[in-house]
């Protein structure tokens, strides 16, 4: 098979959670654990940095990727969903692995893939592990896919991990309090592994320390910790939290002694995300006069600090080209959205999308008010056409969204 035929076969014969959502998710790690074993246990030859999170982990996983290559290193960096090609889930030093890399590796193991029944997730985090440890990596930052404690990924043992912030979204499998769903994120905490915890609450900071004593886990707060935030070129304002728990990540690493990274080279990682990276959908300025926004914010908490930066600009006229899923719980959501904007409502192309139809019904029931578009592009050509110079576009409800936007 050529790569189109590979990822083609890898999304559509097997349960993949950015397709098919619920039906995609394992219970347990006995698959991830019997690829691993099938591949020679390769992420037992790695360092790693292992990034958990509801919202934010992306962006930090960049982050720290972008750091670590300014001081020097190979760096692997896993991430998930992708926004127009599967390889962008596997790069080294921002370069995305081959496609002959990809065909080959699921050539040479299709038949293990299908006697097992392995998800799509399974098969992409075993051959991001394989292939991070055939290239040698000096470190990998491995993301979370969904959750922590079951997720695939969570068969590798870190140098540290990382625990962003926890919100309510994927409740059906990780639990509708911030308590519950703090335990399942929690999973990813391993014996005598310091862990770094972005934000917490009242309610997920007990959860943090009790899981963390039970391991004898070095635990660091770095929204406590860390006073001095460093500039990015990643602009939203969510990511100041994401800032802080990078830089006392970097503290971490650099008092294990086994890297070596100064602060220059801490401030022109976060500097260079993007060039050093390739990541894009975060708060990322598409065009100006009118000013164009997309941003992959899809749940309550990010959304709720995405509207209000919008708040912060200046302009004449608002316009919101929205679409999302179809597990998207929408009266915790819509209200945060501003009721004097034009809405351009769409469906992402997927068959987990919302029918344009039911979010422009729900969107009313909140004075959100707009048209029906049958395409992204179209909504998004609409909104172009209909802003004048000093107005404001944002596009955005759904990574699957922004993934159709004509990106740079």
């Amino acid at each position: 098979m050529n790569y189109q035929e590979t990822t083609n076969w890898m999304f559509n014969q097997l349960p993949m959670y950015q397709l098919q959502g619920a039906s995609a998710y394992k219970e347990d790690l006995t698959n991830i654990k019997l690829l691993a074993a099938h591949l020679d246990n390769p992420q037992d030859q790695l360092k790693c940095i292992h990034v958990a999170g509801t919202n934010g982990k992306g962006s930090t996983s960049h982050m720290l990727a972008s750091v670590l290559q300014e001081a020097g290193y190979k760096v692997g960096l896993y991430t998930s969903p992708h926004l127009k090609d599967f390889r962008e889930r596997i790069k080294i030093n921002g370069q995305e692995i081959s496609e002959d890399f990809v065909c080959q590796f699921v050539a040479k193991h299709k038949n293990f893939f299908e006697a097992n029944d392995m998800s799509f997730f399974e098969m992409s985090v075993g051959l991001a592990f394989d292939y991070f440890a055939s290239e040698k990596t000096d470190i990998a930052i491995i993301e979370v896919g969904l959750g922590g404690r079951l997720d695939a990924t969570n068969i590798i043992t870190p140098l540290v991990s990382v625990i962003t912030n926890i919100d309510l979204d994927h409740t059906q499998f990780l639990g509708n309090t911030p308590a519950a769903i703090a335990g399942e994120k929690a999973g990813i905490i391993k014996p005598n592994i310091p862990v770094v915890i972005g934000e917490y609450t009242f309610e997920t900071q007990p959860v943090f320390l009790a899981k963390a004593e039970l391991n004898k886990a070095p635990i660091y707060f770095a929204s406590d910790l860390i006073t001095e935030v460093f500039p990015s070129d990643l602009i939203g304002d969510y990511q100041f939290h994401n800032k802080k728990t990078v830089q006392q990540t970097i503290h971490l690493l650099n008092s294990q002694k086994e890297f070596k990274i100064s602060d220059e080279n801490l401030k022109n990682g976060l500097l260079h995300v993007v060039k050093n990276t390739g990541l894009q959908g975060r708060w990322q300025q598409l065009g100006e006069n009118p000013k164009i926004v997309c941003d992959t914010a899809h749940n309550q908490h990010g959304l709720a600090v995405v509207m209000k930066q919008i708040q912060k600009e200046s302009f004449e006229n608002l316009h919101i080209v929205l679409g999302v899923v179809n597990d998207k719980d929408l009266d915790s959501i819509l209200p945060l959205f501003p009721k004097n904007a034009q809405y351009y409502f769409c469906s992402p192309n997927s068959s987990r999308g919302l029918k344009t139809e039911i979010l422009n019904e729900a969107a009313k029931k909140h004075h959100l008010i707009g048209e029906n578009h049958d395409s992204v592009e179209h909504a998004f050509a609409a909104a172009r056409k209909n802003a004048s110079k000093n107005d404001f576009i944002y596009v955005g409800g759904s990574t699957f969204v922004v993934a159709e936007l004509p990106l740079p």
